[in-house]
Protein backbone atom coordinates (compact mmCIF):
# COMPACT_ATOMS: atom_id res chain seq x y z
CA UNK A 1 0.00 0.00 0.00
CA UNK A 2 1.30 3.38 -1.03
CA UNK A 3 2.67 5.62 1.95
CA UNK A 4 0.16 8.77 2.17
CA UNK A 5 1.83 12.24 0.28
CA UNK A 6 3.23 14.60 1.35
CA UNK A 7 1.62 18.01 0.94
CA UNK A 8 3.81 20.12 -0.89
CA UNK A 9 3.04 24.10 1.51
CA UNK A 10 1.44 25.63 -1.92
CA UNK A 11 0.32 29.80 -1.46
CA UNK A 12 -3.21 28.17 -1.62
CA UNK A 13 -2.75 26.09 1.33
CA UNK A 14 -1.12 28.65 3.42
CA UNK A 15 -3.64 31.28 3.28
CA UNK A 16 -5.96 28.42 3.91
CA UNK A 17 -4.24 27.49 7.32
CA UNK A 18 -3.49 30.84 8.35
CA UNK A 19 -7.34 32.88 7.40
CA UNK A 20 -9.60 29.37 7.66
CA UNK A 21 -10.69 30.26 3.62
CA UNK A 22 -9.46 30.43 0.16
CA UNK A 23 -7.30 33.89 -0.31
CA UNK A 24 -7.47 35.26 -4.08
CA UNK A 25 -4.75 37.29 -5.34
CA UNK A 26 -5.17 40.56 -7.55
CA UNK A 27 -2.83 41.42 -9.96
CA UNK A 28 -2.46 45.29 -10.77
CA UNK A 29 -0.46 47.26 -13.56
CA UNK A 30 -0.29 51.04 -12.43
CA UNK A 31 0.44 52.86 -15.81
CA UNK A 32 3.55 55.36 -15.35
CA UNK A 33 5.95 52.41 -13.78
CA UNK A 34 9.03 51.64 -15.32
CA UNK A 35 12.25 49.94 -14.10
CA UNK A 36 15.61 51.40 -13.26
CA UNK A 37 17.13 48.95 -16.04
CA UNK A 38 14.39 50.23 -19.09
CA UNK A 39 14.55 53.94 -18.21
CA UNK A 40 18.60 54.55 -18.43
CA UNK A 41 19.07 54.81 -14.60
CA UNK A 42 20.99 51.43 -14.69
CA UNK A 43 20.63 50.62 -18.00
CA UNK A 44 18.61 50.47 -21.24
CA UNK A 45 16.33 48.23 -22.84
CA UNK A 46 15.41 46.19 -19.61
CA UNK A 47 16.79 42.06 -18.96
CA UNK A 48 17.14 40.89 -21.99
CA UNK A 49 13.84 38.59 -21.57
CA UNK A 50 11.07 41.77 -20.60
CA UNK A 51 8.78 43.36 -23.14
CA UNK A 52 8.94 47.07 -22.87
CA UNK A 53 8.20 50.19 -25.03
CA UNK A 54 11.80 50.47 -25.85
CA UNK A 55 11.35 47.85 -28.67
CA UNK A 56 7.47 48.38 -29.56
CA UNK A 57 6.40 51.06 -31.31
CA UNK A 58 2.59 50.07 -30.39
CA UNK A 59 3.37 50.25 -26.61
CA UNK A 60 4.66 53.49 -26.60
CA UNK A 61 1.67 54.38 -28.28
CA UNK A 62 -1.07 52.59 -25.44
CA UNK A 63 0.74 53.75 -22.47
CA UNK A 64 1.16 57.20 -21.13
CA UNK A 65 4.76 58.69 -21.94
CA UNK A 66 4.93 59.35 -18.29
CA UNK A 67 7.14 57.60 -16.21
CA UNK A 68 7.73 57.38 -12.78
CA UNK A 69 11.16 57.79 -10.71
CA UNK A 70 12.19 58.22 -7.06
CA UNK A 71 13.64 61.29 -7.65
CA UNK A 72 10.68 63.24 -9.17
CA UNK A 73 9.30 66.18 -7.09
CA UNK A 74 5.64 65.98 -7.81
CA UNK A 75 3.40 62.74 -9.45
CA UNK A 76 0.86 64.93 -11.83
CA UNK A 77 -0.63 61.45 -12.42
CA UNK A 78 -1.41 60.32 -9.21
CA UNK A 79 -5.00 60.71 -8.85
CA UNK A 80 -5.48 58.87 -12.69
CA UNK A 81 -3.62 55.59 -11.00
CA UNK A 82 -5.75 55.59 -8.03
CA UNK A 83 -8.69 55.05 -10.05
CA UNK A 84 -6.66 53.20 -12.41
CA UNK A 85 -6.01 50.64 -8.76
CA UNK A 86 -9.68 51.15 -7.92
CA UNK A 87 -10.95 49.92 -10.90
CA UNK A 88 -8.73 47.51 -11.69
CA UNK A 89 -9.34 46.28 -8.45
CA UNK A 90 -13.22 46.06 -8.29
CA UNK A 91 -13.50 44.90 -11.85
CA UNK A 92 -11.34 41.72 -10.75
CA UNK A 93 -13.11 41.41 -7.45
CA UNK A 94 -16.58 40.72 -8.78
CA UNK A 95 -15.69 38.60 -11.62
CA UNK A 96 -14.00 36.50 -8.75
CA UNK A 97 -17.08 36.41 -6.81
CA UNK A 98 -19.26 35.44 -9.39
CA UNK A 99 -17.57 32.87 -10.76
CA UNK A 100 -15.75 31.34 -7.12
CA UNK A 101 -17.70 32.80 -4.39
CA UNK A 102 -14.52 35.03 -3.32
CA UNK A 103 -14.13 36.83 -0.69
CA UNK A 104 -10.49 37.56 0.71
CA UNK A 105 -8.31 39.00 -1.55
CA UNK A 106 -4.63 40.08 -1.52
CA UNK A 107 -3.78 42.70 -3.74
CA UNK A 108 -0.98 41.94 -6.33
CA UNK A 109 1.70 44.84 -7.86
CA UNK A 110 2.57 42.99 -10.61
CA UNK A 111 3.71 44.80 -13.60
CA UNK A 112 7.26 46.48 -13.98
CA UNK A 113 9.08 47.45 -10.51
CA UNK A 114 6.49 48.44 -7.71
CA UNK A 115 8.86 50.16 -5.99
CA UNK A 116 10.52 52.59 -8.28
CA UNK A 117 8.73 55.64 -7.64
CA UNK A 118 8.28 58.90 -4.86
CA UNK A 119 7.77 56.97 -1.60
CA UNK A 120 4.75 59.88 -1.82
CA UNK A 121 3.33 57.58 -4.43
CA UNK A 122 3.75 54.70 -3.05
CA UNK A 123 2.00 55.33 -0.02
CA UNK A 124 -0.83 56.78 -1.51
CA UNK A 125 -1.14 53.42 -3.57
CA UNK A 126 -0.30 51.14 -0.96
CA UNK A 127 -3.03 52.48 1.17
CA UNK A 128 -5.97 53.14 -1.02
CA UNK A 129 -5.51 49.31 -2.17
CA UNK A 130 -5.57 48.37 1.50
CA UNK A 131 -8.79 50.21 1.68
CA UNK A 132 -10.91 47.94 -0.43
CA UNK A 133 -13.50 45.56 1.42
CA UNK A 134 -12.06 42.16 1.81
CA UNK A 135 -8.33 42.63 1.66
CA UNK A 136 -5.89 40.92 3.90
CA UNK A 137 -2.67 42.65 2.08
CA UNK A 138 -0.28 43.00 -0.44
CA UNK A 139 2.16 41.53 -2.43
CA UNK A 140 4.75 44.02 -4.12
CA UNK A 141 6.87 42.69 -6.81
CA UNK A 142 9.89 44.78 -7.34
CA UNK A 143 13.83 44.15 -7.62
CA UNK A 144 16.31 44.51 -4.85
CA UNK A 145 18.13 47.48 -6.32
CA UNK A 146 14.35 49.52 -6.40
CA UNK A 147 13.43 49.51 -2.24
CA UNK A 148 14.97 51.84 0.71
CA UNK A 149 14.82 51.35 4.29
CA UNK A 150 11.77 54.09 4.33
CA UNK A 151 9.63 52.37 2.20
CA UNK A 152 10.40 48.54 4.47
CA UNK A 153 9.56 50.53 7.33
CA UNK A 154 6.35 51.80 6.03
CA UNK A 155 5.53 48.17 4.80
CA UNK A 156 6.68 47.14 8.28
CA UNK A 157 3.72 49.23 9.99
CA UNK A 158 1.13 47.69 7.91
CA UNK A 159 2.14 44.16 8.24
CA UNK A 160 1.29 44.68 12.03
CA UNK A 161 -2.34 44.26 10.56
CA UNK A 162 -2.11 43.17 6.61
CA UNK A 163 -0.47 40.52 4.93
CA UNK A 164 2.26 42.04 3.43
CA UNK A 165 4.85 40.16 0.98
CA UNK A 166 7.96 41.42 -0.96
CA UNK A 167 8.41 39.48 -4.14
CA UNK A 168 12.02 39.74 -5.67
CA UNK A 169 12.79 38.98 -8.64
CA UNK A 170 15.86 37.06 -8.25
CA UNK A 171 16.61 34.72 -11.40
CA UNK A 172 20.08 33.73 -10.66
CA UNK A 173 22.63 34.07 -8.30
CA UNK A 174 25.54 33.70 -11.27
CA UNK A 175 26.84 37.38 -11.85
CA UNK A 176 27.45 36.26 -15.40
CA UNK A 177 24.21 35.30 -16.09
CA UNK A 178 22.90 38.58 -14.37
CA UNK A 179 25.38 40.28 -16.73
CA UNK A 180 24.05 38.33 -20.05
CA UNK A 181 20.63 38.82 -19.68
CA UNK A 182 21.55 42.64 -18.62
CA UNK A 183 20.29 42.91 -15.30
CA UNK A 184 22.23 45.75 -13.96
CA UNK A 185 22.33 44.20 -10.33
CA UNK A 186 24.51 42.34 -8.25
CA UNK A 187 25.00 39.35 -6.57
CA UNK A 188 25.72 40.97 -3.28
CA UNK A 189 23.19 43.89 -3.63
CA UNK A 190 20.48 40.98 -4.24
CA UNK A 191 22.02 39.33 -0.87
CA UNK A 192 21.81 42.39 1.02
CA UNK A 193 18.30 43.47 0.46
CA UNK A 194 16.64 40.23 0.98
CA UNK A 195 18.47 39.81 4.32
CA UNK A 196 17.55 43.22 5.01
CA UNK A 197 13.36 42.91 4.40
CA UNK A 198 13.91 39.71 6.31
CA UNK A 199 15.68 41.26 9.37
CA UNK A 200 12.40 43.81 9.37
CA UNK A 201 10.25 40.71 9.52
CA UNK A 202 8.78 40.86 6.20
CA UNK A 203 7.57 37.73 4.17
CA UNK A 204 9.60 37.40 1.10
CA UNK A 205 8.88 35.45 -2.26
CA UNK A 206 11.81 35.04 -4.90
CA UNK A 207 11.17 34.63 -8.07
CA UNK A 208 13.79 32.30 -9.97
CA UNK A 209 13.63 31.56 -13.93
CA UNK A 210 15.31 28.41 -14.92
CA UNK A 211 16.56 28.09 -18.35
CA UNK A 212 18.72 31.38 -18.27
CA UNK A 213 21.54 31.94 -20.95
CA UNK A 214 24.19 28.86 -21.03
CA UNK A 215 23.29 28.00 -17.39
CA UNK A 216 23.00 23.83 -16.66
CA UNK A 217 20.74 22.28 -14.53
CA UNK A 218 23.48 22.39 -11.55
CA UNK A 219 23.52 25.99 -11.67
CA UNK A 220 19.95 26.65 -11.48
CA UNK A 221 19.89 24.27 -8.24
CA UNK A 222 22.80 25.94 -7.14
CA UNK A 223 20.78 29.39 -7.25
CA UNK A 224 17.86 27.90 -5.90
CA UNK A 225 19.78 26.80 -2.76
CA UNK A 226 21.30 29.98 -2.75
CA UNK A 227 17.91 31.52 -2.02
CA UNK A 228 16.61 29.04 -0.01
CA UNK A 229 19.84 29.70 2.52
CA UNK A 230 18.94 33.19 2.53
CA UNK A 231 15.57 32.11 4.69
CA UNK A 232 12.95 33.17 2.43
CA UNK A 233 9.59 32.45 2.76
CA UNK A 234 8.34 31.57 -0.58
CA UNK A 235 9.32 30.57 -4.01
CA UNK A 236 8.30 31.37 -7.77
CA UNK A 237 9.53 29.18 -10.58
CA UNK A 238 9.52 30.31 -14.30
CA UNK A 239 10.60 28.96 -17.30
CA UNK A 240 12.34 31.30 -20.09
CA UNK A 241 10.38 31.52 -22.53
CA UNK A 242 10.64 34.33 -25.49
CA UNK A 243 8.49 36.93 -26.47
CA UNK A 244 8.46 39.75 -29.29
CA UNK A 245 9.77 43.11 -28.45
CA UNK A 246 12.76 41.78 -26.25
CA UNK A 247 16.41 42.01 -26.10
CA UNK A 248 16.03 37.94 -26.32
CA UNK A 249 14.33 37.70 -29.09
CA UNK A 250 17.40 38.91 -31.13
CA UNK A 251 19.25 36.47 -29.62
CA UNK A 252 17.25 33.61 -30.36
CA UNK A 253 16.07 34.22 -34.30
CA UNK A 254 20.24 34.61 -34.70
CA UNK A 255 20.37 31.11 -33.19
CA UNK A 256 22.61 32.29 -30.23
CA UNK A 257 19.85 31.16 -27.19
CA UNK A 258 18.54 28.00 -27.27
CA UNK A 259 15.24 27.67 -24.43
CA UNK A 260 15.27 25.09 -21.89
CA UNK A 261 13.87 21.78 -22.84
CA UNK A 262 10.15 20.79 -21.16
CA UNK A 263 11.91 17.90 -19.77
CA UNK A 264 14.73 19.51 -18.43
CA UNK A 265 12.17 22.44 -17.12
CA UNK A 266 10.06 20.13 -15.23
CA UNK A 267 13.13 17.89 -14.00
CA UNK A 268 14.74 20.93 -12.30
CA UNK A 269 11.40 22.23 -10.78
CA UNK A 270 10.48 18.71 -8.77
CA UNK A 271 14.29 18.19 -7.72
CA UNK A 272 13.97 21.73 -6.19
CA UNK A 273 10.38 21.32 -4.64
CA UNK A 274 11.98 17.75 -2.95
CA UNK A 275 14.13 19.94 -1.78
CA UNK A 276 12.43 22.37 -0.13
CA UNK A 277 11.90 23.04 3.57
CA UNK A 278 8.53 22.57 4.81
CA UNK A 279 8.19 25.89 5.69
CA UNK A 280 8.97 27.67 2.47
CA UNK A 281 5.35 28.41 0.72
CA UNK A 282 5.64 27.70 -3.38
CA UNK A 283 3.65 30.05 -4.97
CA UNK A 284 4.21 28.92 -8.91
CA UNK A 285 5.84 26.11 -10.47
CA UNK A 286 5.86 27.41 -14.35
CA UNK A 287 4.62 30.51 -16.21
CA UNK A 288 3.69 30.75 -20.24
CA UNK A 289 1.55 32.82 -22.60
CA UNK A 290 -0.79 31.61 -24.45
CA UNK A 291 -0.68 34.40 -27.48
CA UNK A 292 0.94 35.57 -30.84
CA UNK A 293 3.95 36.78 -28.65
CA UNK A 294 5.39 33.30 -27.86
CA UNK A 295 8.03 32.96 -30.10
CA UNK A 296 9.86 29.98 -28.01
CA UNK A 297 9.63 27.07 -26.64
CA UNK A 298 5.85 26.57 -27.77
CA UNK A 299 5.63 24.18 -24.80
CA UNK A 300 4.94 27.49 -22.81
CA UNK A 301 1.73 28.48 -24.60
CA UNK A 302 -0.19 26.17 -22.33
CA UNK A 303 0.44 26.49 -18.31
CA UNK A 304 -2.03 24.66 -17.27
CA UNK A 305 -0.68 21.67 -18.90
CA UNK A 306 2.68 21.92 -17.49
CA UNK A 307 0.92 22.40 -13.91
CA UNK A 308 -0.63 18.81 -14.52
CA UNK A 309 2.41 17.56 -15.53
CA UNK A 310 4.87 18.89 -12.75
CA UNK A 311 2.12 17.43 -10.57
CA UNK A 312 2.28 14.18 -11.94
CA UNK A 313 6.23 13.83 -11.50
CA UNK A 314 5.67 15.03 -8.02
CA UNK A 315 3.50 12.44 -7.36
CA UNK A 316 5.89 10.00 -7.87
CA UNK A 317 8.32 11.40 -5.93
CA UNK A 318 5.79 11.05 -2.74
CA UNK A 319 4.49 14.66 -2.79
CA UNK A 320 0.84 16.17 -3.48
CA UNK A 321 1.12 19.24 -4.88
Amino acid sequence: MREKLKEVLTIGRYFKKKFGEKVYKIPISISGFTCPNIDGTKAHGGCSFCENDSFSPNLQEKKTKFKLNPNIEYNPFLDNQLKQLEMQFLATKKRLENKFGAKKFIVYFQSFTNTYAPFSTLKALYEKALSFDGVLGLSIGTRTDCVTDEILDFLVEKSKNKEIWIEYGIQSFFQTTLDKINRADSIGNMEYWIKRTKEKSLNVCGHLIYGLPDETQEMMLETFRKTISLNVDSIKFHPLYVVKNTLLTNEYKKGKFEPISEELYIDTVVKSIINLPNNVVVQRVTAGIDDDTLLAPMWCKDKHKQIKKIREALFLEGLDY
